[in-house]
């Protein structure tokens, strides 16, 4: 079971990498997902982008897009691609610190591996709840 973390053109800030691996097999694990591996790739704004037109055929900018690999619904190979540039500027946004708004995302990501949706409103909320419960799981509630 792998986690990487690359960054593609852009630099990376992230402490405690063993500590977030480790989080993110647990959380794999209580969600009841098989994880086989999972690459994180931190990007920007552009390649995110042409990404999201290319395999999406959305033509917007985005802070994540998702991709489960694996032809076994029960055991995820995913690649997160997070836009640098939309975590420092919905950190602004949102008042929160880079580092907490790129864990959100991260977590974000993860979940959508675990089968959590944002589609509609109520796939809204239970995401937003989700990613608190694990934000304050990991931050220990010094956020």
């Amino acid at each position: 079971m792998a986690i990487n973390f690359t960054a593609h053109e852009v630099k990376l800030r992230l402490k405690e990498r063993t500590r977030l691996k480790v989080f993110l097999k647990d959380l794999f694990k209580k969600e009841g997902q098989g994880l086989e591996s999972l690459h994180y790739v931190f990007c920007s704004d552009e390649y995110l982008l042409t990404l999201n037109q290319e395999f999406l055929q959305h033509d917007t900018y985005t802070d994540i897009v998702t991709f489960e690999l694996s032809d076994n619904p029960e055991v995820t190979e995913g690649e997160i691609y997070i836009s640098i540039d939309r975590v420092q500027e919905n950190a602004k946004k949102f008042n929160v610190t880079e580092d907490y708004e790129l864990h959100r995302v991260i977590f974000h990501g993860a979940l959508h591996l675990c089968g959590y949706k944002d589609k509609s409103k109520k796939e809204e909320l239970l995401m937003r709840k989700k990613e608190e419960e694990n934000l304050n799981a990991y931050f220990g509630g010094n956020i």
